[in-house]
């Protein structure tokens, strides 16, 4: 025999205005904007696009940001990810080129590299994992991810 829970009464009306920490502004600040004009240009793709990340405008213009290779489009379907799944039209070898020339070129402060699934691949996926264009100025900025 179990114990009833207690009720318990809300602590604030329920058509009170939400904290100002749970409010996300809308992404469009200097910094975001750049970032998402060279995202385009330079054909790259980022985790916080493709997975529909609430915190875009923030972390896009506090200087950071996730790039994601291999691609937008993962071969696998989690039911808790918003990347987008299916088969893979192409993959791309300069992409690590791309992204390194990025990172380089925005000034990032913070950057993550991760990546779709590919089990189309022989490999999986794992040979554009290694350090975008093998420099170290990059490297030591980039902090490398696998999903």
């Amino acid at each position: 025999m179990g114990f009833p829970l207690p009720l318990l009464e809300p602590t604030r009306s329920l058509t009170a205005p939400k904290p100002a920490w749970l409010k996300v502004r809308a992404p469009g600040g200097p910094n975001y904007i750049r970032l998402k004009g060279l995202m385009r240009e330079w054909n790259l793709h980022s985790v916080c696009e493709e997975a529909h990340c609430p915190n875009i405008g923030e972390c896009w213009e506090d200087s950071t940001a996730t790039f994601m290779i291999l691609g937008d489009t993962c071969t696998r379907n989690c039911g808790y990810c918003a990347v987008s799944h299916g088969k893979p039209v192409w993959e791309d070898r300069e992409e690590p080129e791309r992204v390194g020339r990025a990172v380089g070129e925005l000034g990032l402060e913070h950057v993550v590299i991760t990546s779709v699934n590919r089990d189309d691949l022989a490999d999986g996926g794992r040979a554009p994992s290694r350090p975008p264009c093998g420099r170290s100025d990059v490297t030591r900025r980039a902090a490398v991810s696998s999903c």
